[in-house]
C-alpha cells in the first residue's frame, strides 16, 4: 500500500520545489491551496514510482488522485494507484487530466478509462501585464472603472505584511456578515482556508497587497507562485460598499507583482454565473481545461 502523508506546513520545502520545477499551471497544485484546504479535502501526498501524487478524500466514497507528475515512471505510478484503489474498494479516479494527458491515457490504456471535462473547474489565466495596464478596447470598461475609483477616492496601496493581517481579518469578518458565510458552506470553507493562510503568512511565503481609503482597509489579496512564471491569486476580498474596490486591488496587485511572473492564475469560477461573467470580462489568455480519467474495471 502507498503511504500517503498529510500535507503539512513542514512539507513545503519537500513539495513546492518539485511543483515549481515541473511547470504545472494548475491552481490546485499550489502548495498554499494544498495546505490551506487540507481540512476539507484531507490532502495527502506520496512519491509513487518517482512521481509526486496527491490524494483527496472528498467524502467517504469519493477518493481522487492527481495526475502523477515528475520525472518518474508515470505508467507504473498509475498501475500502483489502480492497485491501491482496488484494495480500498473504490474506483480509480484521477483529476488534473489535461487534454494532452487524455491522449497519453488513450495510448497507454486504450479503452480502459472514461474521460470528462468539468467547465466549472477550468482555471482562468491572464497576462500579468494585461491586468496591470488594462490597455486595449476589450478592457476599456475595466479601465473606466479603475479611473472612476481614482477620481473618487484618495487611496493608497500597501504590500500585505504580517502587521496588516488583523485589518484583513476585520474586513473579512465584515464581508462575511454581509454575505452570510455562516449560512453558506462554501463561504464558510473559504473563510477557514483564508484564516489558516493568513495565520501562517510567513511560513507559506505569501505575497499580497492592500488598498486603503481614509485610513480604512477596503480590499486585500494574496497568493503565491505556482511555477516559475505563473503566480496564483488565491484570495481577493473587498468592501462591496466601495465601488471599484475589487477593480483597483486587481490592477494594483498585478502592477506590484514581480515582473518575472508572465501569468496570473485567478482560479476557477465554480459554476457561479456572476463569478464566471466577472472572470471572463478580464479576457483570460488561457482557459486551462482540466478533467478527470476514471478507470473502467475489467
Amino acid at each position: 500500500m502507498i503511504d500517503f502523508k498529510l500535507v503539512e506546513l513542514k512539507d513545503k520545502e519537500l513539495i513546492e520545489p518539485s511543483l515549481m520545477r515541473w511547470g504545472n499551471q494548475d491552481c490546485n497544485l499550489s502548495f498554499v491551496n494544498l495546505c490551506s484546504w487540507q481540512f476539507m479535502t484531507d490532502s495527502r501526498w506520496a512519491m509513487v514510482e518517482g512521481c509526486l501524487v496527491f490524494r483527496f478524500t472528498l467524502d467517504e466514497e469519493n477518493v481522487v488522485y492527481t495526475m502523477p507528475v515528475g520525472e518518474g515512471d508515470r505508467k507504473a505510478a498509475v498501475e500502483s494507484l489502480k492497485e491501491q484503489s482496488g484494495r480500498e474498494g473504490h474506483t480509480l479516479r484521477i483529476h488534473g487530466v489535461f487534454p494532452w494527458l487524455e491522449e497519453w491515457f488513450n495510448k497507454e490504456y486504450p479503452g480502459e478509462f472514461e474521460y470528462g471535462l468539468d467547465r466549472d473547474y477550468f482555471d482562468y489565466i491572464y497576462l500579468r501585464q494585461d491586468l496591470a495596464e488594462l490597455k486595449g478596447k476589450y478592457l476599456q470598461a475595466k479601465r473606466n472603472h479603475v479611473n472612476k475609483f481614482k477620481r473618487t477616492y484618495a487611496y493608497r496601496y500597501e504590500p500585505l505584511t504580517p502587521a496588516l493581517i488583523p485589518h484583513c481579518l476585520e474586513l473579512e469578518e465584515k464581508w462575511c456578515e454581509e454575505h452570510g458565510c455562516d449560512e453558506a458552506e462554501s463561504l464558510e470553507h473559504e473563510r477557514k482556508a483564508l484564516n489558516f493562510a493568513l495565520r501562517h503568512f510567513e511560513e507559506l511565503d505569501l505575497f499580497g497587497g492592500t488598498i486603503w481609503v481614509d485610513g480604512e482597509i477596503v480590499a486585500f489579496t494574496y497568493g503565491a507562485p505556482i511555477n516559475q512564471d505563473t503566480f496564483g491569486s488565491h484570495i481577493e476580498k473587498a468592501d462591496s460598499r466601495v465601488d471599484g474596490a475589487y477593480a483597483i486591488i486587481n490592477q494594483e496587485f498585478a502592477k506590484h507583482l514581480p515582473e518575472r511572473f508572465k501569468y496570473v492564475n485567478r482560479e476557477e469560477d465554480l459554476g457561479i454565473p456572476g463569478l464566471r461573467k466577472a472572470k471572463l470580462s478580464y479576457h483570460p489568455v488561457i482557459l486551462l481545461e482540466k478533467g478527470y480519467a476514471e478507470w473502467r474495471k475489467k
